[in-house]
């Protein structure tokens, strides 16, 4: 969930910035000065009356509550359970997810409270980011509502979100009515067979932190001797997370879905060309090679493997 489950819950989103689709013109914004976001007023804020007013609580609720949880994860690897930890300290976010199941794997991630994923229009728009994120969304997707549904014994609302094209999977978000907090999300392929479920199963006492944090940070733009020349409609370079080492890495995003692509130069084995399989996520790889130095392009994302195939195509490195 960049997408939005990343946006949500941290994971594989490690923000660079890069150039856009060519259809896609649009600029970044960022802040000098960031505002401070207070999630007292958040939670004090009345309850959402339409579509975008529930995508942006959902975004800036997982910046203002701690909590535990448990959950569970249904993907083509199987069924795993989790343990969940979401803190926020001196306005950093700490999200912990350690797997229940066979050997003991924790996952640790750390990042500025406040950072979310840039898709404001033009510069100066007014747009506060959450806005600008729920305003993008709304362009590639259809999105519907229904406000009578439940998950794990709490009252929820079902976002549903059906692609304009055929360049992105199908999704539904299940979003806690008393918090704003991601309850569940089911990805599904363009014939609409689920890929993926996660949710939560419990969700222990989710308290509000106090302070504020930044509604707007500024972050650092990586420079790379390569681009992808085509993306889907949609997708946006990122900017690097802040306080992230910067890496051979680039991460573009249309607000749901993500795609991080790998550029290495190749020194030792390499993945086969072609589409792998990674549970609910697919990799396309691509060698190639420009004057002496062979590399290794490596496109992962939740995303059809045709899309994917063709982004890491479109690479074109620097001489």
């Amino acid at each position: 969930m960049v997408t939005a489950r990343c946006a949500l819950w941290g994971g594989r989103l490690a923000l660079t910035l890069s150039l856009l689709s060519a259809s896609l013109h649009s600029s970044f914004v960022t802040a000098d000065t960031p505002t401070v976001l207070s999630c007292a007023e958040v939670a004090e804020q009345q309850t959402p009356a339409t579509t975008q007013a529930w995508l942006e609580l959902a975004l800036v609720a997982g910046h203002c509550y701690d909590f535990q949880a448990r959950a569970v994860a249904i993907d083509a690897l199987g069924v795993r359970t989790l343990a969940l930890s979401h803190r926020i300290r001196d306005g950093v976010r700490q999200q912990v997810v350690q797997h229940l199941d066979g050997p003991s794997v924790s996952i640790e991630r750390r990042s500025i409270a406040g950072y979310m994923a840039r898709f404001t229009p033009e510069v100066n728009s007014g747009l506060k980011a959450s806005e600008a994120w729920a305003q993008h969304v709304a362009s590639y997707y259809d999105i519907s509502l229904q406000e009578d549904a439940r998950v794990a014994g709490r009252d929820a609302v079902q976002l549903r979100f059906s692609p304009r094209d055929q360049q992105r999977y199908y999704h539904a978000w299940w979003v806690d009515k008393e918090t704003g907090l991601l309850l569940k999300h089911v990805m599904s392929d363009r014939q609409e067979r689920v890929l993926e479920t996660f949710q939560i199963t419990q969700l222990h006492s989710p308290k509000l932190y106090d302070g504020g944090v930044a509604d707007d940070v500024s972050a650092e733009q990586a420079d790379h001797s390569w681009h992808a020349q085509w993306l889907p409609e949609g997708f946006v370079a990122q900017p690097q997370d802040p306080g992230q080492p910067v890496s051979n890495q680039r991460v573009y995003s249309d607000g749901l879905a993500a795609v991080s692509l790998f550029v290495n130069p190749i020194e030792q084995s390499v993945l086969k060309e072609g589409v792998h399989p990674l549970g609910v996520s697919t990799a396309a790889v691509a060698l190639v090679s420009e004057g002496d130095q062979r590399w290794q392009l490596i496109a992962i994302g939740e995303l059809p493997s045709d899309m994917l195939q063709r982004i890491v195509q479109s690479v074109r490195i620097e001489p």
